[in-house]
Protein backbone atom coordinates (compact mmCIF):
# COMPACT_ATOMS: atom_id res chain seq x y z
CA UNK A 1 0.00 0.00 0.00
CA UNK A 2 1.01 3.64 -0.36
CA UNK A 3 1.76 5.49 2.85
CA UNK A 4 3.24 8.89 3.74
CA UNK A 5 6.12 8.99 6.22
CA UNK A 6 7.82 11.98 7.74
CA UNK A 7 11.21 12.69 9.24
CA UNK A 8 11.41 15.61 11.65
CA UNK A 9 14.77 17.21 12.31
CA UNK A 10 15.62 20.08 14.66
CA UNK A 11 14.89 22.59 11.90
CA UNK A 12 12.70 21.02 9.21
CA UNK A 13 10.32 18.25 8.15
CA UNK A 14 10.77 15.87 5.21
CA UNK A 15 7.84 13.95 3.72
CA UNK A 16 8.27 10.74 1.75
CA UNK A 17 5.70 8.54 -0.03
CA UNK A 18 6.52 4.87 0.50
CA UNK A 19 5.29 1.42 -0.36
CA UNK A 20 4.52 -0.29 2.93
CA UNK A 21 2.92 -3.59 3.91
CA UNK A 22 -0.77 -3.52 4.76
CA UNK A 23 -1.02 -3.68 8.57
CA UNK A 24 -2.73 -6.51 10.43
CA UNK A 25 -5.26 -5.58 13.13
CA UNK A 26 -4.69 -6.63 16.71
CA UNK A 27 -7.50 -8.06 18.88
CA UNK A 28 -8.99 -4.62 19.64
CA UNK A 29 -8.22 -2.90 16.36
CA UNK A 30 -9.90 -2.31 13.01
CA UNK A 31 -8.18 -2.39 9.63
CA UNK A 32 -9.72 0.52 7.74
CA UNK A 33 -9.54 1.21 4.01
CA UNK A 34 -9.04 4.94 4.30
CA UNK A 35 -11.11 7.14 1.99
CA UNK A 36 -10.09 10.52 3.42
CA UNK A 37 -7.81 11.95 6.12
CA UNK A 38 -7.52 15.47 7.48
CA UNK A 39 -4.42 17.57 8.03
CA UNK A 40 -3.64 19.02 11.44
CA UNK A 41 -1.01 21.67 11.86
CA UNK A 42 0.26 20.31 15.16
CA UNK A 43 1.53 17.08 13.62
CA UNK A 44 3.89 19.06 11.38
CA UNK A 45 5.12 21.54 14.01
CA UNK A 46 8.68 21.33 15.26
CA UNK A 47 8.86 20.95 19.01
CA UNK A 48 5.49 19.23 19.48
CA UNK A 49 7.25 15.92 20.04
CA UNK A 50 4.67 13.87 18.13
CA UNK A 51 7.17 12.00 15.97
CA UNK A 52 9.81 10.78 18.35
CA UNK A 53 13.40 11.89 18.39
CA UNK A 54 14.69 14.17 15.61
CA UNK A 55 15.93 12.13 12.66
CA UNK A 56 13.51 9.23 13.05
CA UNK A 57 10.85 8.37 10.45
CA UNK A 58 7.21 7.77 11.24
CA UNK A 59 3.99 7.15 9.31
CA UNK A 60 1.89 10.32 9.55
CA UNK A 61 -1.74 11.39 9.65
CA UNK A 62 -3.85 11.53 12.78
CA UNK A 63 -7.53 11.26 11.81
CA UNK A 64 -9.64 10.00 8.96
CA UNK A 65 -12.64 8.09 7.69
CA UNK A 66 -13.12 4.91 5.68
CA UNK A 67 -14.57 1.41 5.56
CA UNK A 68 -13.71 -1.44 7.88
CA UNK A 69 -11.93 -4.26 6.04
CA UNK A 70 -11.20 -6.52 9.01
CA UNK A 71 -11.77 -6.44 12.75
CA UNK A 72 -9.92 -8.03 15.64
CA UNK A 73 -11.63 -10.66 17.77
CA UNK A 74 -12.24 -8.18 20.59
CA UNK A 75 -13.19 -5.18 18.44
CA UNK A 76 -16.84 -5.45 19.38
CA UNK A 77 -19.49 -3.40 17.61
CA UNK A 78 -17.74 -3.09 14.25
CA UNK A 79 -17.38 -5.37 11.25
CA UNK A 80 -16.35 -5.39 7.58
CA UNK A 81 -18.17 -2.80 5.50
CA UNK A 82 -18.93 -0.43 8.38
CA UNK A 83 -18.28 3.25 7.63
CA UNK A 84 -16.21 4.65 10.46
CA UNK A 85 -14.25 7.73 11.43
CA UNK A 86 -11.73 8.25 14.17
CA UNK A 87 -8.32 9.27 15.35
CA UNK A 88 -5.68 6.84 14.12
CA UNK A 89 -1.94 6.75 13.56
CA UNK A 90 -0.71 6.65 9.97
CA UNK A 91 -3.96 7.98 8.51
CA UNK A 92 -2.21 9.28 5.35
CA UNK A 93 -2.17 5.74 3.99
CA UNK A 94 -4.40 3.55 1.88
CA UNK A 95 -5.00 1.35 4.93
CA UNK A 96 -4.63 2.21 8.61
CA UNK A 97 -5.25 0.62 11.98
CA UNK A 98 -7.86 2.25 14.18
CA UNK A 99 -8.40 1.33 17.82
CA UNK A 100 -11.97 0.05 18.12
CA UNK A 101 -12.37 2.20 21.24
CA UNK A 102 -11.55 5.30 19.13
CA UNK A 103 -13.73 4.39 16.15
CA UNK A 104 -17.07 6.11 15.67
CA UNK A 105 -19.89 5.35 13.23
CA UNK A 106 -20.11 7.92 10.44
CA UNK A 107 -23.34 9.95 10.39
CA UNK A 108 -25.16 8.83 7.24
CA UNK A 109 -25.54 12.36 5.88
CA UNK A 110 -21.79 13.02 5.77
CA UNK A 111 -19.27 12.27 3.05
CA UNK A 112 -15.98 10.58 3.85
CA UNK A 113 -14.24 13.91 3.34
CA UNK A 114 -16.52 15.66 5.85
CA UNK A 115 -16.23 12.83 8.37
CA UNK A 116 -12.43 12.83 8.14
CA UNK A 117 -12.32 16.37 9.56
CA UNK A 118 -14.31 15.57 12.70
CA UNK A 119 -12.52 13.15 15.05
CA UNK A 120 -9.39 14.98 16.18
CA UNK A 121 -10.49 18.60 16.11
CA UNK A 122 -13.96 18.08 17.54
CA UNK A 123 -12.77 15.69 20.25
CA UNK A 124 -10.21 18.34 21.24
CA UNK A 125 -12.96 20.97 21.23
CA UNK A 126 -15.16 18.66 23.33
CA UNK A 127 -12.32 18.25 25.83
CA UNK A 128 -11.80 22.03 26.05
CA UNK A 129 -15.41 23.17 26.07
CA UNK A 130 -17.20 20.37 27.91
CA UNK A 131 -14.93 18.02 29.84
CA UNK A 132 -12.52 20.59 31.25
CA UNK A 133 -14.03 23.94 30.24
CA UNK A 134 -17.53 23.33 31.64
CA UNK A 135 -19.01 25.82 29.19
CA UNK A 136 -22.58 26.80 30.05
CA UNK A 137 -25.37 28.31 27.92
CA UNK A 138 -25.11 32.09 27.84
CA UNK A 139 -21.41 32.18 28.74
CA UNK A 140 -18.80 33.96 26.63
CA UNK A 141 -16.26 31.87 24.72
CA UNK A 142 -13.14 33.56 23.33
CA UNK A 143 -11.25 31.68 20.58
CA UNK A 144 -7.83 32.88 19.43
CA UNK A 145 -7.19 31.84 15.83
CA UNK A 146 -10.86 31.08 15.27
CA UNK A 147 -10.40 30.24 11.57
CA UNK A 148 -8.13 27.25 12.27
CA UNK A 149 -9.50 23.70 12.29
CA UNK A 150 -9.75 23.56 16.08
CA UNK A 151 -10.93 27.18 16.14
CA UNK A 152 -13.85 26.53 13.80
CA UNK A 153 -14.76 23.35 15.69
CA UNK A 154 -14.74 25.31 18.97
CA UNK A 155 -16.95 28.00 17.42
CA UNK A 156 -19.47 25.47 16.14
CA UNK A 157 -19.58 23.38 19.30
CA UNK A 158 -19.75 26.52 21.43
CA UNK A 159 -22.79 27.77 19.54
CA UNK A 160 -24.44 24.33 19.78
CA UNK A 161 -23.94 24.53 23.56
CA UNK A 162 -25.62 27.93 23.70
CA UNK A 163 -22.55 30.10 24.24
CA UNK A 164 -21.74 33.51 22.77
CA UNK A 165 -18.50 33.40 20.81
CA UNK A 166 -15.76 35.99 20.25
CA UNK A 167 -13.11 35.07 17.69
CA UNK A 168 -9.77 36.59 16.75
CA UNK A 169 -8.01 36.23 13.40
CA UNK A 170 -5.43 38.10 11.38
CA UNK A 171 -7.69 37.88 8.31
CA UNK A 172 -10.79 40.04 8.02
CA UNK A 173 -11.98 37.85 5.14
CA UNK A 174 -11.82 34.70 7.23
CA UNK A 175 -13.71 36.37 10.05
CA UNK A 176 -16.43 37.47 7.64
CA UNK A 177 -16.82 33.91 6.36
CA UNK A 178 -17.46 32.67 9.90
CA UNK A 179 -20.44 34.97 10.44
CA UNK A 180 -22.77 32.36 8.97
CA UNK A 181 -21.60 29.90 11.64
CA UNK A 182 -22.79 32.26 14.36
CA UNK A 183 -19.61 34.12 15.34
CA UNK A 184 -20.99 36.86 17.60
CA UNK A 185 -17.96 39.17 17.80
CA UNK A 186 -15.13 39.19 15.24
CA UNK A 187 -11.84 40.79 16.29
CA UNK A 188 -9.41 41.41 13.44
CA UNK A 189 -6.05 40.95 15.12
CA UNK A 190 -3.19 38.45 14.91
CA UNK A 191 -1.46 39.45 18.16
CA UNK A 192 -2.31 40.86 21.57
CA UNK A 193 -4.29 43.99 22.43
CA UNK A 194 -7.77 42.48 22.15
CA UNK A 195 -8.66 42.43 25.87
CA UNK A 196 -10.36 45.88 25.86
CA UNK A 197 -12.61 44.80 22.97
CA UNK A 198 -13.48 41.57 24.79
CA UNK A 199 -14.37 43.52 27.94
CA UNK A 200 -16.52 45.91 25.94
CA UNK A 201 -18.37 43.08 24.18
CA UNK A 202 -19.05 41.28 27.45
CA UNK A 203 -20.19 44.32 29.39
CA UNK A 204 -17.01 44.38 31.44
CA UNK A 205 -17.30 40.79 32.61
CA UNK A 206 -14.69 39.15 30.36
CA UNK A 207 -14.63 35.75 28.67
CA UNK A 208 -15.73 32.74 30.75
CA UNK A 209 -13.73 30.28 28.64
CA UNK A 210 -10.71 31.04 26.46
CA UNK A 211 -9.34 28.72 23.77
CA UNK A 212 -5.77 29.60 22.83
CA UNK A 213 -4.75 27.99 19.53
CA UNK A 214 -1.96 30.55 18.98
CA UNK A 215 0.54 30.27 21.82
CA UNK A 216 2.61 32.42 24.15
CA UNK A 217 2.20 35.72 22.32
CA UNK A 218 -1.45 35.99 23.39
CA UNK A 219 -1.37 34.21 26.75
CA UNK A 220 -1.02 37.30 28.96
CA UNK A 221 -3.70 39.10 26.95
CA UNK A 222 -6.06 36.15 27.45
CA UNK A 223 -5.58 36.48 31.22
CA UNK A 224 -6.44 40.18 30.94
CA UNK A 225 -9.58 39.25 28.98
CA UNK A 226 -10.69 36.54 31.42
CA UNK A 227 -13.77 36.76 33.63
CA UNK A 228 -14.02 35.78 37.29
CA UNK A 229 -13.65 31.98 37.56
CA UNK A 230 -12.72 31.79 33.87
CA UNK A 231 -11.09 28.72 32.36
CA UNK A 232 -8.16 29.11 29.92
CA UNK A 233 -7.32 26.26 27.53
CA UNK A 234 -4.04 26.01 25.66
CA UNK A 235 -4.27 23.80 22.58
CA UNK A 236 -1.32 24.87 20.48
CA UNK A 237 1.62 27.17 19.96
CA UNK A 238 1.77 27.86 16.24
CA UNK A 239 3.57 31.11 17.02
CA UNK A 240 6.50 29.12 18.39
CA UNK A 241 6.42 31.03 21.69
CA UNK A 242 6.50 28.48 24.50
CA UNK A 243 6.87 30.79 27.49
CA UNK A 244 4.71 33.65 28.76
CA UNK A 245 4.32 35.81 31.83
CA UNK A 246 1.58 34.89 34.29
CA UNK A 247 -0.15 37.62 36.27
CA UNK A 248 -0.31 35.77 39.58
CA UNK A 249 -2.50 38.45 41.15
CA UNK A 250 -5.13 38.00 38.40
CA UNK A 251 -4.80 34.21 38.61
CA UNK A 252 -5.36 34.31 42.36
CA UNK A 253 -8.00 37.02 42.64
CA UNK A 254 -10.14 35.85 39.72
CA UNK A 255 -9.81 32.15 40.61
CA UNK A 256 -8.68 31.25 37.10
CA UNK A 257 -8.19 27.71 35.85
CA UNK A 258 -5.43 26.98 33.32
CA UNK A 259 -5.33 23.68 31.43
CA UNK A 260 -3.93 21.94 28.37
CA UNK A 261 -5.41 19.28 26.09
CA UNK A 262 -2.46 17.40 24.60
CA UNK A 263 -2.86 13.64 24.24
CA UNK A 264 0.79 12.74 23.70
CA UNK A 265 1.40 11.57 27.30
CA UNK A 266 -1.95 9.82 27.74
CA UNK A 267 -2.53 6.08 27.55
CA UNK A 268 -4.79 4.51 24.92
CA UNK A 269 -7.46 4.10 27.56
CA UNK A 270 -7.25 7.74 28.61
CA UNK A 271 -7.47 8.95 25.00
CA UNK A 272 -10.52 6.80 24.32
CA UNK A 273 -12.36 7.53 27.56
CA UNK A 274 -14.30 10.53 26.18
CA UNK A 275 -15.37 8.87 22.92
CA UNK A 276 -18.66 7.36 24.22
CA UNK A 277 -19.78 10.74 25.61
CA UNK A 278 -18.77 12.44 22.36
CA UNK A 279 -20.81 9.92 20.36
CA UNK A 280 -23.82 10.44 22.62
CA UNK A 281 -23.66 14.22 23.02
CA UNK A 282 -22.05 15.61 19.87
CA UNK A 283 -22.67 13.22 16.96
CA UNK A 284 -26.44 13.91 17.10
CA UNK A 285 -25.63 17.54 16.16
CA UNK A 286 -23.90 16.28 13.00
CA UNK A 287 -26.66 13.80 12.21
CA UNK A 288 -29.27 16.56 12.48
CA UNK A 289 -27.23 19.06 10.46
CA UNK A 290 -26.84 21.50 13.35
CA UNK A 291 -23.06 21.20 12.95
CA UNK A 292 -21.51 20.74 9.51
CA UNK A 293 -17.77 20.14 9.15
CA UNK A 294 -16.13 23.14 7.49
CA UNK A 295 -13.85 21.82 4.73
CA UNK A 296 -11.65 24.45 3.13
CA UNK A 297 -10.49 22.16 0.34
CA UNK A 298 -10.06 18.52 -0.60
CA UNK A 299 -6.75 17.60 -2.25
CA UNK A 300 -5.64 14.45 -4.04
CA UNK A 301 -3.37 11.98 -2.29
CA UNK A 302 -0.28 12.85 -4.30
CA UNK A 303 -0.54 16.53 -3.36
CA UNK A 304 0.05 16.22 0.39
CA UNK A 305 3.27 18.32 0.28
CA UNK A 306 1.39 21.18 -1.41
CA UNK A 307 -1.51 20.85 1.07
CA UNK A 308 0.94 20.98 3.98
CA UNK A 309 2.56 24.14 2.57
CA UNK A 310 -0.86 25.77 2.13
CA UNK A 311 -1.84 24.94 5.71
CA UNK A 312 1.43 26.28 7.10
CA UNK A 313 0.90 29.50 5.15
CA UNK A 314 -2.45 29.95 6.91
CA UNK A 315 -4.45 30.04 3.70
CA UNK A 316 -7.36 27.94 4.93
CA UNK A 317 -10.55 28.24 6.98
CA UNK A 318 -11.49 24.99 8.69
CA UNK A 319 -9.97 21.73 7.51
CA UNK A 320 -7.81 20.65 4.58
CA UNK A 321 -8.62 17.04 3.69
CA UNK A 322 -6.59 14.48 1.77
CA UNK A 323 -8.54 12.19 -0.58
CA UNK A 324 -7.12 8.68 -0.81
CA UNK A 325 -6.52 6.87 -4.11
CA UNK A 326 -9.47 4.87 -5.40
CA UNK A 327 -9.39 1.20 -4.50
CA UNK A 328 -7.69 -0.93 -7.16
Amino acid sequence: MQSYWMQMTDTDTVIELREAPTPVPGPRQLLVRMHAAALNRGEFLLGHGLHGKPGSWKAIGGEGAGEVVAAGDEAGGFGPGDRVMGRCAGAFSEYALMEAAEAMPMPAALSFEQAAGIPLTFLVAFDMLVLQGRLQPGEWLLVNGVSSGVGVASLQLGKALGAKVIGTSGSAGKLASLGELGLDVALHTRGAGFAPAVMEATGGLGANLVVNTVGGTVFAENVRAAAFEARLATVGHVDGVLHADIDLDALHARRLTLFGVSNKLRTKEQRAAAVPRFVAEVLPHFAAGRIRPVIDRVVDFDRLPQAKASMEAGQHVGKIVLRMPAAA
